[in-house]
Parts: structure tokens; sequence; C-alpha cells
């Protein structure tokens, strides 16, 4: 049986090891999946223009949420604009522009990565970017893109600034809670990150967003980019640089992007319908103990919805920004059986660490029907663990947003011998 499961052989390395380093969710976090068009845009457009620009094709909007060469000012980006352009239904897509390549070919104005501080200078970018991320109402289990601007890339102690300065900003990306991405030119930078992709010296991004200027919003068959590398939703790509677009009577100046990848998670807010005190509860499940409960009619925070225990005519159940699990029946989502947008689906999501990557089952256990794999550094969207067969040394299985599971040895949770908060039990 060893054989039908990818790379069980090698022990388990440690859950915070290079390149899959795991990420520390808190109990209220979540992942938000963005698929579609995007565009972003110096400033972050009034709400008038936001709500004209329902009209276009986009359904996301890049938001340069700071930096030390963030170039705009920002008159618009706050955390009330955060809540009501999501209020409109759009996704966002944190952008962090902070310092640039020592060998940057584009601004020489720009701050720079000194060498001998890059690891230092990327974890406080990181903490930077956390910071006002939170600030803005953007909750752990977004994902925040790092903005590196062409640079030379025939230059190897420049290199090695960059992909140390990335590193560090991924590893305290994930220990806050956050994803990590990285904005980067297709041939003047991306190779770098493409060579190290398996290295256990660097901190893997969990997505990448690619400049290439070409017209294609294909998200694979990249120049120099193999389609194994960031390969389940993972990418974006911004294929049309400046221009103006006019949706709506209104004309931004703009670059155009598609995604399928980790953005933003933010809350909702929604009122509570019972005629008593509703119950939240530590799991999705009417089974779970209660730890809090909420007047009839008061407000809260929906970060995300998953499947439970059935209550009425509805398995959904929502949970909370402090980690509390409230039955959807008695909430105002849109659905009353179903589930509700723009409310995501709760996942966390952590890389595939073995080398040879991991079968997709129908079950918990290596008895089970292969029904696809994920590659190494594939982002496995777990939303509930459960035991089964042991593999090396553990029992627990991830089940992911597609209903199939996965070992949780070759995913790298917090645990590597048993469940990791805080995903739910199946």
């Amino acid at each position: 049986m060893a054989a039908t499961v990818l790379a069980t052989a090698a022990a388990a390395p440690p859950a915070l090891a290079e390149p899959a380093t795991t990420v520390r969710y808190p109990l209220g976090a979540s992942s938000t999946q963005f698929r579609g068009y995007a565009f972003d845009t110096c400033t972050a457009p009034s709400l008038a223009a936001m709500q004209a620009w329902r009209e276009s094709p986009y359904r996301a909007v890049g938001i340069y949420m700071g930096g030390v060469n963030r170039s705009c000012l920002q008159p618009n980006l706050s955390a009330s604009w955060v809540r009501e352009v999501t209020l409109m239904r759009w996704r966002l897509v944190p952008i962090y522009k902070g310092r640039q390549a020592p060998c940057t070919t584009l601004d020489p104005t720009d701050l720079l990565i000194r060498p001998s501080r890059a690891a230092e200078q990327g974890a406080a970018a990181a903490s930077d970017a956390v910071a006002k991320a939170r600030a803005l109402g953007l909750r752990p289990g977004s994902a925040v893109y790092y903005n590196v601007e062409p640079y030379d890339v025939t230059r190897p102690r420049c290199r090695d600034a960059v992909l140390s300065f990335l590193s560090a900003w991924t590893r305290q990306l994930h220990r806050s809670g956050y994803l990590s991405g990285v904005y980067v030119n297709l041939h003047h930078g991306a190779e770098h990150l493409v060579q190290t992709y398996g290295s256990t010296s660097y901190a893997r991004p969990d997505a990448v967003w690619i400049a290439r200027w070409d017209g294609d919003p294909g998200l694979f068959g990249w120049s120099g980019v193999p389609d194994s590398s960031w390969a389940r939703g993972q990418r974006g790509k911004q294929y049309r640089g400046d221009h103006d677009e006019t949706h709506g009577g209104v004309t931004l100046n703009i670059d155009s992007n598609r995604f399928n990848a980790p953005v933003a998670t933010v809350s909702y807010p929604y009122r509570v319908t019972s005629a008593s005190p509703l119950n939240g509860r530590s799991g999705p499940s009417a089974s779970r103990p209660v730890t809090r409960t909420f007047a009839p009619g008061s407000t809260v925070q929906v970060v995300c919805q998953t499947p439970g225990s059935k209550v009425d005519r509805t398995v959904v159940w929502d949970k909370l920004v402090d980690g509390t699990y409230v039955t959807d029946h008695y909430v105002s989502t849109p659905s009353e059986t179903g589930y509700s947008a723009p409310l995501p689906r709760c996942s966390y999501p952590y890389q595939v660490r073995a080398a040879e990557g991991v079968n997709r089952r129908t079950g918990p256990g290596t008895g089970h029907p292969v029904v696809g794999r994920l590659p190494t550094g594939a982002l496995a969207r777990v939303y509930c663990q459960t035991r089964g067969s042991l593999v090396g040394n553990t029992r627990v299985w991830d089940r992911l947003l597609d209903g199939s599971y996965v070992t949780d040895r070759h995913v790298a949770t917090p645990s590597a011998t048993s469940y990791s908060r805080p995903i739910p039990r199946c």
C-alpha cells in the first residue's frame, strides 16, 4: 500500500521547513479565491466610480495598500471604502510596493533592498503589510502581493537579495496567518522564482502574478514557467498595461488582469433572525459546545460558509470573525437553504510539500480510488480534517473543497502528526 501514496517513504519534514512553510491561521481566518478579470489602478477609485464600473467585465480591483515605494496618494482607501466596495461584490487584490531590487531597471528614485539586510527588510515589510491589511479590514487568510518591478536578472548578488527578501516576506506573512503573493515581470524576475521553486533555501510564495503585456489573458503556457508550478488556482496575469477604459460613464486609467488565485478575505454583516438568542458554537455542528450567544436582531460579521449538521432545511453554517460558528438558518443571508454570494466557502490553503506531489482520493484512505493529483507547491484547499488510514506517522486526512481527500502527511499544515487548528473536523 505504501507505493500507492506518493512520497511516503521519506520522513515528513518539519512544518516550517522551506520551501513549503506552514500558514498559522487564527480561528477567524479563511481564504478567498477569485476567478475572473480584475483591474488595478494607482489610486483606489471613488465609491461612485466603483459602482459605475459594475457595468465592466471586471469583478476584482487591485489596491495599493502600502509600501515605502507606493507612488500614489490614496484619499479613498480606508476600512469604510473596503466595506462599501465589497458590499458591491467586488473582490480585492492587495498590493504592497516596498523596497525594490538593488539592480532595479525601472525607477532610480525607489528605495532599494540592502543585500546585507534583505531578510530583515523582507520580514519588516511583511509585518507592515499585515498591520495595514488589518487596518483596512482585510482578514487573515487574505493573500498580499508584493510588487517587484523589473530588475537586471544577470546579477547574482542582486538575485540573491531579492530571493532572500521574498523568502522572509513569505515566512512572516505565513506566521501572521496571511498568504504570500508576488507580482513580478515574466522576463525580469519570474525566472528566479522558478529556479528556486523546490529549493530548501527559500520559502516559496503561494501565488504569482505575472506582468506580460502581450494581450493574452491565458494563465498557463507562460514562457519559462512550467505549468506544474503554482498550478492549482495560484496564478494571475497582467496582460495589458496602462490604458483608459470607460464603463458606466466613468473613465479610469488601468492595467488589465486575469486571476485564478487567492485574494483578500473580508467579513460581511448580516442580522440574526432567530426569536431567541442564537447559539455560537466551536464548530459547524449543533453537537459542538456553545461558546457564546447572539441576541435576536443583532449584527454578526460573517467571514465564510461551510457544511455542517442540518438545522431545519440547511446544512450551511456561517463562520464569524472570532471563529465562532452559527447555523445559517437563523442569519439573514440571501439563501435559506444553500450558500450565499458573495460569501466564500471556508478554506485553509496549505502548500503540498512532497516533492513528488500527492494523490487526491475519493475517501480518507489509501484504499480509495485516486481521482487526481496535486503537484508539489500546489495549494491544498482544506476545509475539514478526519481520521483515515495510516500514512507515515499520521492518520489525519484533509478534505478539500472539491470533495477529494489527501493525506495530511504531505501537506504543510501546522501539525505533522495530528489535527491542526483552526481546521474543523469533518
